[in-house]
């Protein structure tokens, strides 16, 4: 997997200034158990609904100041690499199927769109691209270097105006937010009626979270919320989004086993739905049935 040769960002907590205590973002209760503990964050679970997040949290000002130079040189070491797993996450949901439907011109919103290499190949393929990243040095890097359009700061900061895309799009973004009920809000308000919310996550059901417990790869100090099926479909069907598909991969990190039980791991982890990473796509507004395209 091409995957395998990556390893997850993650910078150090526990120098920020301020941290806050919060409640859970799907139901507002403050009632929660630790479960994973780290250098210098800790993950509770809500008694309630079971969403799994960071509390305290840092606030969002201090976040930022993560992604920086550090943060750009990941991305851009990794920028080929993270691009092909995107395009088979979108070919697992059925992307094709989906914009060989959409009449006009068609837009496409990659929210944490890092150097812009996605909305560079949509653009080359017809969409009108638009991107998002907090990364100030990598969105200058895709504005310059691949000739596409970043928006620099935060998608609420950007006030696109209503009904502005078909597809929007974001992989391994909603884990940092410390707000993701406002965030999927804001997708809703700029997506047009009938368009589609793609969304790319980790798995904290999966099997290697299972596994590893707090030493699983996602488990870092840059992820405020770990997400479960469970818990990010309540966050769809809250902010108004119809679940369409969802698929996971990954079943054990190279170097965990070896290569012929780390491919039998993959193969029954995506079979089974207990994949590492877990991407959905959904809806807005009445749904409509997707064609088989033509022979």
């Amino acid at each position: 997997m091409l995957h395998s040769d990556m390893k997850t960002y993650s910078s150090t907590a526990g120098k920020e200034r301020l941290r806050y205590i919060t409640h859970c973002t799907l139901c507002n209760s403050y009632e929660h158990k630790p479960i994973i503990s780290g250098d210098g964050f800790l993950f509770v679970k809500c008694n309630s609904c079971g969403l799994v997040f960071q509390n305290p949290q840092p606030g969002e000002i201090e976040l930022r100041e993560r992604y920086g130079g550090d943060y750009f040189r990941y991305e851009k070491d990794n920028e080929k690499n993270f691009f092909n797993l995107m395009l088979l996450g979108l070919r697992d949901i059925g992307f094709n199927k989906i914009a060989s439907q959409l009449n006009g011109k068609k837009s496409f919103l990659d929210v944490g769109c890092a150097t812009g290499m996605l909305i560079h190949h949509m653009k080359s393929n017809g969409w009108a691209e638009q991107g998002v990243e907090i990364c100030r040095p990598s969105a200058i890097y895709g504005i310059r270097d691949k000739g596409v359009k970043i928006f620099i700061g935060t998608l609420e900061e950007a006030c696109f105006e209503p009904e502005s895309f078909n597809v929007i799009h974001c992989s391994h973004l909603i884990e940092h937010l410390t707000d993701p009920l406002r965030f999927f809000t804001e997708v809703f308000r700029i997506l047009k009626p009938g368009g589609f919310f793609i969304v790319t996550t980790p798995n904290i059901d999966g099997f290697q979270a299972r596994l590893f417990k707090e030493k699983w790869r996602s488990a870092i100090a840059d992820h405020m919320y770990l997400f479960s099926r469970k818990t990010i479909e309540k966050l769809f069907h809250r902010t108004g989004f119809k679940v369409l598909k969802s698929k996971t991969w990954g079943g054990l990190a190279k170097g965990t086993a070896p290569a012929i039980v780390k491919g039998f791991a993959d193969f029954l982890a995506k079979k089974m739905g207990i994949g590492d990473v877990m991407i959905y796509l959904t809806q807005k507004g009445p749904t409509v049935k997707l064609k088989e395209p033509s022979a």
